[in-house]
Formats: structure tokens, C-alpha cells, sequence
């Protein structure tokens, strides 16, 4: 047996913490000593559901007689109430004697109540709390346990449980945000917060505040006052300290902490934590996202755009306004620049929460230039999460081609339309990648971090389609050789390979295809390539290969073949119902294209038939 003691500041309790304890740790037959009569009110002990054990001072409290030892502490270690009562506890139980004698003699010189804490571990796995109170009275000394379960939540725990826990965690993994409650005495905490604090959940958290234990010494005057101001009933702090987490990183949090009742009558405290860290490089999991769009100057992707501490905005931004990510400071100044000052006020009104949705076109002054006006693409949109609102946007620099519109011809209005239609797709695009967060949050509920690498993948393949579309001359006809050449290349920076796998491709030089077309086309491609990289190489060998070859069948068909050198799989049936596959033949129907699972010797391999025009969206 191992213990350990430690005074819980932020919990204002003596802690003592028992690892391993066995039978004979804690009781070891005694002979009788004194003739005591049995505790008072006997019946009534014997029915609340608490732990009260009674002794009684000797020897001026150097020991204490034991009258009477609740019956689950008897059961739990093989004795009856005869083999307890009329001992010295210094003989019954040296352990509990040594450990408690200071605590008891405390109680008996002053009269004062004492509170401690025991926790009992099994290994590294916490087993049962007690929560005990040590109280004199009429010359006796009550030990009071209130015994908890570790393993069991009650009711209102589970209640402030009911979430989409996999879409939450992926959200506040993107943000660095965590949330936590503290509910009866009991801590429910987010994974963010374990994010932030660089560790894993273990059982014993939901009963200690995990995050201000971490505080630097410094920073502890202000978790007092933090603690001071919100144990009050209903109650609000917003403060930022500085933790360092247990592998001895050093972080800024913003802690903001509320206490309030809610509609049953319980008092919760609710805080949420936000990873404020000054980071030298490209190091948070958000920058995944932003990732998929780093080489694209003319569409920027805006996470956060209405939070001024947590913004983070892709390159496309800073190359819109001409700062450099050092030189800008998110501010409402930023609106000064807009031509429009009706869209000013709307995208005011979006700040102060009277919009949940922004979709405007206006000219922006660069540094507030006259002779240096773009005309920018802009949609936001907000949303609820907890009790927090956050924001997601896109910007988009459509300068260019409307520049382009004043000097050309009729045929030039049609590209104007095009690129409203093209910033639709964007949006239209999202959801997509939506729907597919949605499928993968339920078959990677413990992998996070799959869900993001596959969701970067994707992002990188629609920066670039869409980037290469605002330069085409042709917005109808992308060539799909030169797109492929690029795609095999960023996929390879993007897509972390745990082995070499080499990207060969062959496309008729002829063959262009419309936006509707290519769209669902590399997703395709994406998807077969993800699942190629997961499961096709498990030999590291040199030379692992994907091959594509696409090919024009006739006036209005083509063909893809894709397939690896891989495994392959025994049971196609299986294959054809993973999430991978459902997600190719949704993207199939929505290509109106035909795919099949091709007969291999070796590896795996598909063909897709497909349509290389269809009914184009704008007239």
C-alpha cells in the first residue's frame, strides 16, 4: 500500500490518496480493552445513507476507543461489530491510527469540524471516493463518510453530457477552445480541454479542477480572485493566466468562468478555456484547414473572423489587403476601407449578432488608397455552439475578372455570371464537405485527426480547381492533363505518407471539362487515393504505385481507371461497404457516371464511366 496527501487548493479539502490497499492494510484483530455502551441513536445510524463510525478520546486523545464501525466499512473487510468494539484504534488499525491521529487530536482539542478526502486507487485507476467529515460531540468523535463510486455519473452529469460529442471535439480542436461544467461537486470537462492541458482524460478529473491546478506561480493571485468572485451564486470572470502543462509547456489560456442556476435549481459553474499562445509556426490543428488553401492568393478561407482574439485566416487574405500576417491587427477599422458603406453597416450588424449571414460584393480601398481598389467577394456565416457563437467565412478577390468585364465584350457579361456562379460553388462546397464530417464523425469516433487529414485532402483539391478556374480564359473547359499534373503534386504535400508511394498519370491532351464535371471527379480520385494510402501498402517496399489513366471514349465519354499495386482485398463485398466507397458512389450519382470494382491479380482497382459535358447551371 502507497499514500500519498496533498491539500487540493482549489477544492479547499485535504486530500489523502490510497493506491493498493488490501484487507490487512487497514484492520488486524485486536483484543478487547474497555466496556463501552453503544452509540447513541443507534437505530437512526444505522439508516442514513452515510458512513458514521464513533470513538471515543483516551489518554488525553494519544488514542481513541472504537464504540462503533459502520456496518459497509465491516463488510467490505470481513468483521462484525464485536470484533471492533472496545478496541484501540492504535491497535485495530495502525494505518488509519497514523494516518488520522493529527486530524482526530485537531477535532478533539478545538471542537472544530475537519474535512478531508480520501481516494482509492486500484493501480492507476481510481476506485472510490470519500468524502469524510470528522466532528466532536458529547465527548465523542463521529467520522462521517459519504462514499462515491468513481465509476458511476449521476443524472445531471449525463444530462450536460447529451451533445454531439465527435462534431464538438473536431470544432474545438479547430478553435484551441475548451469547455467545462462543475456540477454538485463534480467536474464534466470537454476533450479541448485535454487539448489544451496536452494530456489524456483519466477517471480522477471529474473530481479536480485539471486546468487551474496548472497555473504558474505568478499567475495564482489571479485564479483567487477568480475563484473569489464567480463562488458566488451567479457570477462572471474573464481573466487570462499562464499554465505550464505536465510535459512542461508553458501556455496563455483565457479563462472565462460563470456560475448560474439552471431551469431545475442547480447551481453550475461553467467556464470555457481559450489557448491564447503566441505560436512561432504553423503548429495548431487549425492550420490543417487553413493548409488547403496556402497556395491560393485569390480565395481566403476565414475561421473565427468576428472573434478579434481567435481569428485565423488563411494567405488569401493578407495578399487582398497587401499586409503581411505580422503587420495586421483585426479590428472594426477594417471596415473603414469598404466603397459601401451600406455593406459596412451589414457586416456591423453580422458583429453585433442582429445577422446570422453576410453575402455582399463591394470595393475595398487598399490602406485606404483610392487609386487601389479590389473588389471583393465576401460571405460569413455564424453559428451556436455551447453558449458561444462562432463564425466561418470565405473572400474571395474577384478584382481581375471584373476588370477584365469593362473592356471586353457581350460574351464577358457571361464570365461575370459564371463568377457568382463559381463563389456559389464554393458555398456549395462546403456542404458537401459537411455532409462527408458527417459520415466520417460516426466511423472515426476516436481518431480526430483522420477526419482533419481527410478534410485537408479535399479542401487542397477544391483551392485548386477553384484557383485554376479564375484563371482560365475559358471557365467552361479546364484542361484536365494540366490539373492532374498539379493535384498529384499538392496531394503529395499534403497527404502524410507513411511509405513511398509513387503517382503515375496519363490524360488525352484534349480532353477539358466543365466545373460541374471536374468537381465530383477529383473527389473521387481523392477518396480512391485515401483509401489506396490506408490500406493498399503495408509492405514499405519502394515500390508502391497509383495509377490513373483517363481517356476519351467518344464525343460525350470518358473513362477513368484508377488502381494500385497493392494487397487488394478478399472480400469485395466487404470492400464496397466501407465509408470510403459510400462516399464514391454518392459522388458517382451526382456525376451521373457509372463505376465498377475491377478484377486485379494484384491490388485494387476501379473504372468510372463518366458524362465530359453536362447541363451547365447558367444559361
Amino acid at each position: 500500500m502507497r499514500v500519498e496527501r496533498q491539500y487540493r487548493r482549489f477544492e479547499g479539502i485535504e486530500e489523502i490518496r490510497i493506491f493498493n490497499a488490501r484487507k490487512n492494510d487497514f484492520y488486524k484483530p485486536a483484543p478487547k480493552e474497555f466496556d463501552i455502551g453503544d452509540v447513541p441513536l443507534k437505530g437512526l445510524i444505522s439508516n442514513i445513507p452515510v458512513e458514521i463510525h464513533s470513538i471515543i478520546p483516551n489518554d488525553e486523545g494519544n488514542d481513541f476507543i472504537i464504540q462503533s464501525v459502520a456496518q459497509f466499512a465491516l463488510d467490505k473487510y470481513g468483521g462484525s461489530p464485536d470484533d471492533a468494539k472496545g478496541r484501540l484504534l492504535s491497535k485495530l488499525s495502525p494505518s488509519f491510527y497514523d494516518l488520522l491521529h493529527d486530524d482526530l487530536m485537531e477535532v478533539y482539542k478545538t471542537h472544530k469540524v475537519k474535512k478531508l478526502r480520501f481516494a482509492y486507487y486500484n493501480g492507476k485507476k481510481l476506485s472510490k471516493l470519500s468524502n469524510v467529515k470528522i466532528i466532536y460531540e458529547q465527548g465523542r468523535i463521529f467520522i462521517v463518510s459519504n462514499n462515491i463510486d468513481a465509476k458511476i455519473s449521476n443524472r445531471a452529469d449525463m444530462e450536460y453530457r447529451n451533445y454531439d460529442e465527435y462534431k464538438n471535439n473536431l470544432i474545438e480542436n479547430i478553435s484551441q477552445t475548451g469547455t467545462y461544467y462543475k456540477i454538485n461537486g463534480k467536474y464534466i470537462w470537454s476533450q479541448g480541454i485535454f487539448n489544451i492541458i496536452n494530456r489524456a482524460k483519466v477517471e480522477s478529473d471529474d473530481y479536480y479542477n485539471i486546468v487551474f491546478d496548472l497555473a504558474i506561480d505568478e499567475d495564482q493571485h489571479i485564479v483567487n480572485k477568480i475563484f473569489d468572485i464567480t463562488n458566488k451564486e451567479t457570477a462572471q470572470c474573464d481573466e487570462i493566466i499562464r499554465i505550464k502543462t505536465a510535459d512542461g509547456v508553458l501556455k496563455t489560456i483565457n479563462v472565462n468562468v460563470y456560475s448560474y442556476f439552471d431551469e431545475s435549481g442547480i447551481i453550475i459553474r461553467q467556464g470555457m478555456i481559450i489557448d491564447i499562445t503566441p505560436f512561432p509556426s504553423t503548429d495548431k490543428p487549425v492550420d490543417f484547414l487553413l493548409d488547403g488553401f496556402k497556395n491560393s492568393k485569390k480565395i481566403a478561407l476565414l475561421i473565427e473572423p468576428l472573434n478579434k482574439k481567435q481569428y485565423k485566416f488563411s494567405k488569401g487574405f493578407y495578399y487582398l489587403i497587401e499586409k503581411d500576417y505580422g503587420e495586421y491587427v483585426h479590428s472594426s477599422a477594417v471596415l473603414n476601407d469598404i466603397v459601401e458603406k451600406e455593406t459596412a453597416q451589414r457586416i456591423k450588424r453580422l458583429v453585433n449578432g442582429e445577422l446570422d449571414q453576410l453575402d455582399e460584393t463591394f470595393h475595398y480601398r487598399v490602406n485606404g488608397d483610392p487609386k487601389n481598389i479590389k473588389i471583393v467577394d465576401l460571405y460569413i456565416e455564424r453559428f451556436k455552439y455551447g453558449n458561444t457563437m462562432h463564425s466561418i467565412g470565405f473572400l474571395t478577390d474577384s478584382t481581375e475578372e471584373m476588370q477584365k468585364q469593362e473592356t471586353l465584350t457581350l460574351s464577358n457579361d457571361h464570365r461575370l455570371v459564371l463568377i457568382k456562379e463559381v463563389h456559389h460553388r464554393v458555398k456549395n462546397n462546403l456542404q458537401i464537405l459537411n455532409s462527408f464530417l458527417n459520415l466520417e464523425k460516426r466511423a472515426y469516433r476516436n481518431d480526430p485527426n483522420t477526419i482533419i487529414e481527410h478534410m485537408q485532402t479535399r479542401l487542397t483539391s477544391l483551392a485548386l480547381l477553384h484557383e485554376k478556374t479564375y484563371r482560365s480564359e475559358d471557365f467552361r473547359n479546364i484542361n484536365l492533363k494540366d490539373y492532374l499534373i498539379d493535384h498529384d503534386r499538392r496531394t503529395r504535400n499534403v497527404v502524410d505518407f507513411p511509405k513511398p508511394i509513387e503517382f503515375e498519370t496519363q490524360v488525352d491532351d484534349d480532353l477539358n471539362l466543365t466545373l460541374e464535371v471536374l468537381t465530383p471527379l477529383l473527389l473521387i480520385i481523392d477518396e480512391i487515393t485515401i483509401n489506396a494510402v490506408k490500406h493498399a501498402f503495408p509492405d514499405k517496399s519502394s515500390n508502391n504505385k497509383i495509377t490513373k489513366t483517363i481517356r476519351r471514349i467518344d464525343r460525350n465519354t470518358a473513362e477513368l481507371i484508377i488502381k494500385d499495386n497493392g494487397v487488394g482485398f478478399d472480400d469485395a463485398n466487404q470492400l464496397t461497404k466501407n465509408l470510403g466507397c459510400e462516399i464514391i458512389k454518392s459522388l458517382t450519382g451526382q456525376l451521373g457516371g457509372k463505376i465498377t470494382l475491377l478484377k486485379l491479380d494484384k491490388g485494387t482497382g476501379y473504372k468510372l464511366i463518366f458524362p465530359i459535358e453536362m447541363k451547365h447551371t447558367i444559361q
